[in-house]
């Protein structure tokens, strides 16, 4: 396959890696894992539309993704790893705030200072595992990742096992999940410190490389269309099996399934990456999708489990590639390239929910189902034209 890599490949600190990825995982599950599962119980506690409750989602990734990109382009200049524990913290506070107001508005701010938090933490996790990276950069990127998508898995779990009994005001107990990912960060904060100065030592003594903004454009596209279904599937996921009267408890369970075998994809699919053509495994993550989202509404039972599965797998097995693929095409702006593949997917997400929202609406929540095949076959066209890896490093080395 176009692409191949023969040497071995060893990530640099991988135990410091862990570190980030465990944080990984507490920061999402307070966020893109835990919101859309208690759209719900917010809507029921607010009196709230299926409009409103997209809205809710609208709030939290735009937050996140309006900060990415921004503070991954601040950061490129001034790096910090104080960045790291405070914006961990920020996301659970909000997180666990949110139970505790009594208006709609106030339940919004909330969300969005939840959001922020991860909008803060995503770019500069990623630069750290980055530098973590040695010469694997798809194995670290995975195991970076994993963390975050398993926290978007377990998330859902949230609400059978704990949120149903205590109510929303059981949110309040997510501040200690903050405080946890703060005091791992600061473990490692010593190595993280050193890393940050010899990075900025070597980019001053030399240029890594050239942009292709073309490439980003058509990469940022197919990860928005990924992540419209990504997210979309795990958002109403619960209502529609809800209205074939399945239990909000089953519901969730389904949605963990679906999420972390797209952890499950993201973590192989990563592996992969540093072996075979990022090109090509994007195009057969899309591709391969099409078929169980075709087939997702027409099923049910253990069938459905098993589509679940096969779809979330493939659907995020792209992940880490693209995170990776990305900072090629940026290769000096590795914040800013960060910011734009895992926080503007993200961002793009909540937009695609709160349309989806309003489409439940007038049409039905079975009807935004049938769009989940259409924006896989869209986004496996468009990464047909992307630029492979051997001509982003021919450019490289044409500096």
């Amino acid at each position: 396959m176009e692409g191949a890599v023969k040497e071995k490949k060893r990530v640099a600190a991988r135990k410091e890696l862990y570190s980030i990825g465990t944080t990984h995982f507490i920061n999402d599950l307070m966020t893109t894992g835990i919101v859309p599962a208690l759209l719900p119980l917010y809507k029921e506690a607010f009196s709230l539309t299926y409009t409103q409750a997209g809205v809710i989602m609208l709030v939290s990734t735009l937050a996140s993704s309006i900060m990415q990109p921004l503070f991954g382009m601040f950061t490129d200049r001034y790096p910090s790893s104080w960045y790291l524990p405070f914006s961990v913290f920020l996301t659970g506070l909000g997180l666990a705030v949110s139970g505790y107001v009594d208006s709609y508005a106030l339940l919004l701010l909330m969300i969005a200072l939840s959001g922020i938090g991860s909008g803060i933490f995503h770019p500069e996790a990623s630069r750290a595992a980055h530098l973590a990276a040695g010469n694997a950069k798809g194995t670290a990127q995975a195991i970076f990742q994993v963390g975050g998508n398993f926290g978007q898995a377990v998330g859902p779990l949230m609400i059978p096992l704990f949120l149903l009994a205590t109510g929303i005001k059981g949110l309040g107990w997510f501040a200690l999940f903050g405080m946890l990912g703060s005091l791992l960060i600061l473990n490692i904060m010593p190595w993280y410190r050193t890393s940050l100065a010899n990075a900025q030592l070597k980019k001053k003594n030399q240029s890594v490389g050239k942009r292709h903004i073309l490439g980003l454009i058509g990469l940022t596209t197919v990860v928005t269309l990924r992540s419209w279904t990504q997210i979309g599937v795990a958002a109403f996921l619960p209502f529609y099996y809800m209205q074939q009267n399945i239990s909000l408890a089953v519901a969730d369970v389904y949605t963990f399934l679906f999420l972390a075998a797209g952890a499950v994809g993201t973590f192989i699919g990563g592996r992969y990456s540093d072996y075979f053509s990022h090109k090509w495994l994007l195009f057969y993550s899309m591709f391969l999708t099409v078929p169980f989202a075709l087939l997702l509404p027409h099923v049910s039972g253990v069938f459905a489990v098993i589509i679940l599965i096969l779809f979330g797998f493939f659907v995020l097995s792209s992940f880490v590639v693209t995170v990776v693929y990305g900072q090629m095409m940026l290769p000096n702006n590795i914040g800013l390239a960060s910011g734009l593949m895992i926080g503007f997917a993200v961002g793009a997400g909540g937009i695609g929910a709160t349309f989806m929202g309003w489409i439940s609406d007038h049409f039905g929540v079975d009807f935004i189902f049938d769009l989940f095949v259409i924006m896989p076959i869209v986004a496996s066209i468009i990464t047909l034209m992307l630029p492979s890896e051997k001509k982003l490093l021919e450019n490289r080395g044409n500096m």
